[in-house]
């Protein structure tokens, strides 16, 4: 068995420290926590910390360890190996000067320093569901010297205003080798400790004060902090050995986890993964994508309920992290990337698992949105996320051939398409004149172009978009298909598909323009703004648009909105067209939808072509960007979005599931067919 290519930066000492501040590195924990930083060693997000737990209580994702400060300490000098930078624009660090390689390796990131004769290593890994991070320190060349690791805490929820504490608001005890640090003012408790005979802990109080986070300046947010370190742990590092720094959140047993063994564990999971994976996903790309995929499949770590409930009836809980490092678990971004995560990676069970979890959250016939960070209940307010439900649900048989959980699931899907048509929440419904979807209400945003800012809705798309109907139309084929395997008629179903696709081919064809109506009987009336929602009629499983129209979609789609790295989600030749998704808030979300590139839509292009072409040798160069792609922005992952204009630069979110998923399962789907 083998790991996913190794990604490596070789690095002379010589070249700009942009170049390591501007790409990040990523750990997860299978609970929804991470650790994540830059290559450089500082925090340039509010998001960055070397330990970020998603915690039962308090509910939510806390930055714990905000900066942790490395040094070798030589006899003439003494070397950063951490730092930060500083609002006054002090660099408090040597990474750049004295790193020699970074690697990414069974989802591990390794530093190679060299200091003279020394060189030393360090690797960061979360043993797999606990709440607890590990740092390795290796010393491979030259004699002994002394290594001093000092922690600075922040214990903030990692979407809270960043503060200025001027007193000291910690506590920190020390007993019988236990050192342990809590807020002064609440129960959240941070516990710590070394690996090594040799170590010891100073206690040497020091505050770090106007942390800058220089990204966070750059989308308009407040972007400094004061931070706060207790002491520091003092280590002579003998040539071949190691030493780890622990952190956890969890009982004091969690920090007699071996450094070693939790690297040659982690190396050990990510093998096994990639053994589950297809044979055509053990190599190349494919193999770094099926890690990749990896970080976003979780328990819900917030959600202990959950969990010890399902525990009780013998189920099993799975949701998926949308994107790190803000995002959480989003029914949309979860059903769309089901196929590519799971059933792309051979990890069929928890595919199941997946679909289960959400069929107990349905409400008023809607799946969540999304749980909000730290929140209990979830967000309903999405027309989509519940019709791409039945999407990945087809999937799961499709690939699996298990017909049981459909079955399972009836009672839930009979009482999604019932509230449809009656109609439920955020004027969702069924239109008794033409059988098609309409959606919208005052200050919601419901199709997946949902941005929104204060009260202002972005692109709020009212009426009946094009890609509900055709997620509308599938759901109702599935459903008179799957009637049959619990012995009930579907005739029903199949009829209002058939109406389904009549009126959609009459409302939505434009025939001045050769392409589709992105939604109809809007506010303003019919919008013929040339938007990626189009292809959805034609790649999903049972196709609603007309045959005879398939080509002319996909060309005017192929001229106006691909690009390498997925397609825009508006034409150029639109007024509100944005080139660049930059600046503050406002002007971020004016972009976001608006011409800013989405991977994710790669994978619906992919099958539309090979619908309609059915060359998957020739659509394999359309992925070839995103090899890379996973050396740039989140190493070894694919970004949210890109601006929609050369040099297509990364945004958002530095890894997203639907990026990971949808590019994988295209890339899967256009592999050359095996010689015989």
């Amino acid at each position: 068995m083998t790991l996913p290519p190794a990604i490596v930066f070789d690095w002379t000492g010589e070249g700009d420290p942009a170049f390591l501040r501007d790409r990040e590195w990523l750990v997860t924990n299978g609970l929804g926590g991470y650790a994540s930083g830059t290559l450089l060693g500082i925090g340039t997000r509010r998001y960055h910390g070397l330990f970020v737990p998603n915690l039962v209580a308090p509910k939510g994702r806390h930055v714990m360890i905000a900066r942790f400060d490395e040094e070798i300490v030589l006899a003439d000098r003494v070397v950063r190996l951490g730092g930060a930078e500083f609002l006054d624009g002090r660099l408090e660090t040597d990474v750049h000067r004295c790193l020699r390689r970074f690697t990414l390796e069974a989802l591990m990131p390794t530093w190679r320093f060299q200091i003279g004769e020394h060189v030393i290593e360090k690797t960061i890994v979360m043993p797999e569901y606990q709440n607890t991070v590990c740092v390795r320190y290796r010393l491979v060349e030259g004699s002994g010297l002394r290594l001093r690791l000092r922690p600075f805490a922040a214990f903030r929820r990692q979407d809270a205003v960043l503060e200025h504490h001027d007193d000291w608001p910690f506590v920190f005890t020390y007993a019988r080798g236990r050192h342990e640090l809590r807020r002064s003012d609440g129960d959240l408790a941070l516990r710590f400790g070394l690996q090594a005979a040799n170590g010891v802990f100073v206690c040497d109080e020091k505050a770090s004060r106007d942390v800058l986070y220089r990204v966070e300046q750059a989308r308009g947010y407040d972007h400094s902090e004061n931070l706060f370190s207790p002491g520091y742990f003092a280590v002579d590092l003998e040539p071949g050995a190691t030493t780890t720094f622990l952190a956890t959140t969890q009982g004091w047993e969690a920090l007699a986890v071996d450094g070693d063994e939790a690297v040659a564990a982690e190396r050990t999971r990510v093998e096994r993964l990639l053994g589950m994976a297809p044979e055509n996903a053990r190599t190349e790309m494919a193999a770094q994508l099926v890690a990749a995929a990896d970080q976003f499949i979780v328990l819900p770590g917030s959600r202990l309920e959950e969990t010890l409930q399902a525990g009780a009836s013998g189920d099993e809980v799975r949701t998926v992290i949308a994107g790190y490092h803000w995002f959480g678990d989003w029914g949309r971004d979860t059903m769309i990337s089901l196929e590519g995560l799971t059933l792309c990676t051979g990890r069929w069970r928890e595919a199941a698992a997946i679909l289960r979890t959400f069929s107990h959250y349905v409400r008023d016939g809607l799946l969540p949105n999304l749980f909000p960070e730290g929140a209990r209940e979830a967000l309903y307010h999405t027309v989509d996320a519940t019709l791409w439900y039945f999407h990945a649900l087809d999937r799961y048989t499709e690939v699996t051939g298990d017909t049981a959980l459909v079955t399972g699931l009836m009672p839930v899907l009979r009482d999604i398409i019932a509230h449809h048509v009656r109609g439920t929440r955020f004027n969702i419904g069924v239109d008794p004149a033409d059988e098609l979807i309409h959606a919208g209400a005052a200050g919601y945003q419901l199709t997946w172009m949902d941005a929104k800012v204060g009260d202002w809705v972005v692109t709020p798309r009212r009426g009946k978009p094009v890609e509900i109907q055709a997620l509308w139309y599938n759901a109702l084929r599935r459903m008179h298909a799957w009637s049959a395997l619990v012995r009930e008629s579907g005739d029903e179903y199949g009829a209002r598909a058939e109406r389904v696709a009549q009126s959609f081919n009459r409302r939505f064809w434009n025939p001045e323009r050769g392409y589709l109506y992105d939604v109809v009987d809007g506010e303003r009336g019919d919008d013929a703004s040339c938007r990626p929602n189009q292809v959805f009629s034609l790649s999903l499983h049972h196709p609603v648009l007309a045959r005879e129209h398939w080509r002319a979609v996909l060309e005017h789609v192929r001229r106006a909105l691909l690009t390498p790295y997925g397609l825009r989600s508006l034409s150029p030749d639109h007024p509100d067209y944005k080139r660049n998704y930059e600046g503050d808030l406002r002007a971020r979300d004016a972009a976001y939808h608006q011409g800013t590139v989405w991977p994710w839509l790669i994978g619906h292009f992919t099958n539309a072509c090979l619908r309609v072409e059915g060359d998957a040798a020739a659509l394999r160069p359309l992925l070839h960007g995103f090899r890379d792609h996973l050396r740039d922005a989140g190493v070894g992952s694919i970004s949210e979005i890109f601006d929609a204009d050369a040099p297509f630069i990364p945004r958002g979110c530095i890894a997203q599931a639907w990026s990971v998923a949808e590019v994988l399962r295209a890339w899967l789907a256009t592999a050359p067919a095996p010689h015989n």
